[in-house]
């Protein structure tokens, strides 16, 4: 009788795991999927570029394409101490003011790049104009590249080797940090992001855990802006509305599952 509860127990927990299983094939089925929820709207569902072009341009720059059902920048990894611009992306089908934004994407060893919104063309590029979710190895990239001239030139005289809170995984850069204890997923891993922007609340979050949040254009967003980074580009994080845009920064880098809910 013993033996047989013993059983039971076990059939029942193979059920449950069996179960469970099912649920995260299910979930992952249906993010992969064009649309089960109608009120996302798929910007990448792995099949083609429709609706993507360069930033100023009218087409996707080279090294931009669709590999294994991937939206991929195909490129060798450059230097951070040789960077001058890359040739970053918009979605230019739409322009979206509140959102939530979702999307899948992981970098190289001493990758880097990140997702703009509220993105306007005729700049020299997004940054300059459009907050961004930061997307970098944390873990290796100060010991790849050389950050000292860059940070220095930002004020950072403590330590200007190393990379800065301001600059890691979930930040909004250069302007609210993330927080330190989340999960982040190592060098080839797929990670998952996502943006929420209203104009009472703007939230990070990475591997569903929730990183930062602030109030776009209140004082401390203004105070934040004016002494930093941004304090000599007067037209950022202005724009109510604009294009979601992601970034080259001379690094490999693969996006799957781009999805945004208007608000």
């Amino acid at each position: 009788m013993k033996q047989l509860a013993l059983l039971a127990v076990a059939v029942v927990a193979f059920s449950c795991k069996t179960d469970a299983k099912k649920e995260t094939a299910k979930e992952e089925k249906i993010i992969g999927s064009k649309s089960v929820d109608s009120e996302w709207i798929y910007l990448f569902d792995g099949t083609g570029t429709e609706g993507w072009r360069g930033y100023n341009m009218d087409s996707l720059p080279p090294g931009w394409t669709v590999k294994d059902s991937t939206l991929t920048f195909d490129t060798e990894l450059g230097l951070e101490q040789n960077y001058t611009g890359g040739k970053d992306i918009i979605y230019g089908a739409e322009e979206f003011d509140n959102f939530e934004l979702y999307l899948e994407w992981k970098i190289p060893e001493g990758g880097n790049s990140g997702i703009f919104y509220h993105v306007k063309e005729g700049y020299d590029g997004p940054p300059v104009v459009a907050p961004e979710y930061q997307l970098i190895d944390d873990e290796n990239y100060a010991r790849i590249h050389d950050l000292t001239a860059y940070n220095t030139s930002l004020g950072y005289t403590d330590k200007p080797e190393e990379l800065k809170p301001l600059q890691q995984t979930g930040a909004d850069y250069a302007m609210h940090p993330p927080n330190p204890d989340k999960i982040l997923y190592p060098v080839g891993e797929w990670n998952s992001s996502r943006i929420v922007f209203t104009p009472e609340k703007v939230e990070h979050w990475l591997n569903g855990k929730l990183l930062l949040s602030f109030v776009p254009w209140d004082e401390a967003w203004y105070e934040k802006k004016n002494s930093d980074k941004w304090k000599n580009s007067p037209d950022y994080g202005k724009y109510k509305t604009g294009f979601i845009a992601l970034q080259d920064h001379s690094s490999p880098i693969w996006f799957r599952n781009i999805k945004i809910k208007k608000l």
